[in-house]
């Protein structure tokens, strides 16, 4: 793994930003803080991306990455998916009957919009297009929600690359940056995670609330 690691970050283009964050978003782990943070402070280094599309490119390979998983759930079925994870293969790729369950919860808890949230979550994020292709759960609120989840994440990410390039001017090479970022990755994903929450408690609350209140004043 880590000469594969070592190999993206010498290699980091628009095409591998692509491939490993479909990776990434499956069931194959690969992290994320990998690939997002030094292809961004690349783009501010040279003139081989652009900032911009870094975050688009990583969102549309989240997408994929989401949509593999999804179809799989979706056409496999509950019972194949728990056996995949329980089996050794499975745990090969990092993958556990308890994760999919915790995923599962996560997605009843939530609703449509953990697809939304659940990009944000440590230990959910890579796992929970699998409840919703397991719940078929249309299609395209599946991916406007995973559009927006994995774009808040990946622009996230490619402000710590940016953060990086500005705070430790000493940082000569992206596994350097890739080092840093896995530092501080989880903790600001936390606070994204919570600002989420209270927006969207906010606005379910404005939504439901006020035509709850406008039915009680009917009745």
């Amino acid at each position: 793994m880590q000469e594969l690691i070592q190999w993206v970050l010498e290699n980091l283009d628009y095409w591998v930003v692509l491939v490993f964050m479909v990776i990434e978003s499956s069931f194959i782990p690969f992290p994320s803080e990998i690939i997002v943070p030094p292809a961004a402070w690349l783009a501010l280094t040279g003139d081989k991306m652009s900032l911009p599309l870094v975050i688009v490119v990583a969102t549309i390979g989240a997408d994929l990455g989401a949509l593999v998983n999804y179809y799989l759930s979706r056409w496999l079925g509950r019972p194949v998916i728990y056996r995949f994870a329980g089996s050794r293969i499975g745990r090969l790729f990092l993958l556990s009957e308890a994760k999919v369950q915790h995923a599962e919860e996560y997605f009843r808890q939530h609703g449509a919009t953990s697809t939304l949230i659940g990009r944000l979550v440590p230990a959910v994020r890579q796992l929970i297009s699998i409840p919703a292709g397991l719940a078929r759960m249309k299609i395209g609120p599946f991916l406007l929600y995973t559009t927006l989840g994995a774009g808040a994440w990946n622009t996230v990410l490619a402000l710590i690359g940016y953060g990086i390039y500005k705070a430790f001017p000493e940082v000569k090479t992206a596994a350097d940056v890739a080092e840093k970022a896995k530092t501080y990755s989880h903790e600001i994903g936390l606070g994204i995670l919570f600002i989420v929450t209270v927006a969207l408690v906010w606005f379910i609350y404005k939504k439901y609330g006020k035509n709850t209140k406008n039915g009680k004043d009917a009745a």
